[in-house]
């Protein structure tokens, strides 16, 4: 069993706090991005939203969550100690599992088979999706 990412906010607060912390990383990933795309002044007015820079911190704290990668027998010894609620997603009849811890005794996992970057990236996603967009808005 292994982790990658770099955070797990202990609680919303925290949460909070680091999705404001990455507004200015978001902004400048998103002019890099255009001016690396050749975007003129008038394009990028026109292109570059709010909700363009919003999507980019979104992608931003979803890609920095922690994850837990595990085998299924792994998943199901930390699961058996989770004193909260875990939502899975994906075959039971697969060898791994990644997972992700929130606040509020909340926890997403999702199983894979042998593409763990995948699942990794989309365990990200769904975490963002499924409990930190309601907390961060």
């Amino acid at each position: 069993m292994h982790t990658t990412g770099l955070f797990s906010p202990d609680d919303e607060s925290e949460a909070v706090e680091t999705y404001d912390s990455l507004g200015p990383a978001a902004q400048t990933v998103v002019k890099e991005t255009a001016k690396a795309m050749a975007f003129d002044a008038d394009e990028y007015g026109e292109r570059v939203t709010g909700d363009v820079i919003e999507t980019a911190r979104d992608a931003l704290f979803a890609s920095l969550l922690s994850v837990q990668v595990g085998t299924t027998e792994e998943f199901e010894a930390w699961r058996d100690g989770f004193d909260g609620e875990v939502e899975v997603r994906g075959s039971e009849h697969v060898d791994n599992v990644v997972w992700h811890v929130a606040p509020g005794g909340r926890a997403v996992a999702a199983t894979f088979q042998s593409e763990e970057q995948a699942a990794v990236g989309t365990l990200r996603r769904q975490a963002f999706g499924t409990i930190y967009r309601d907390i961060l808005r």
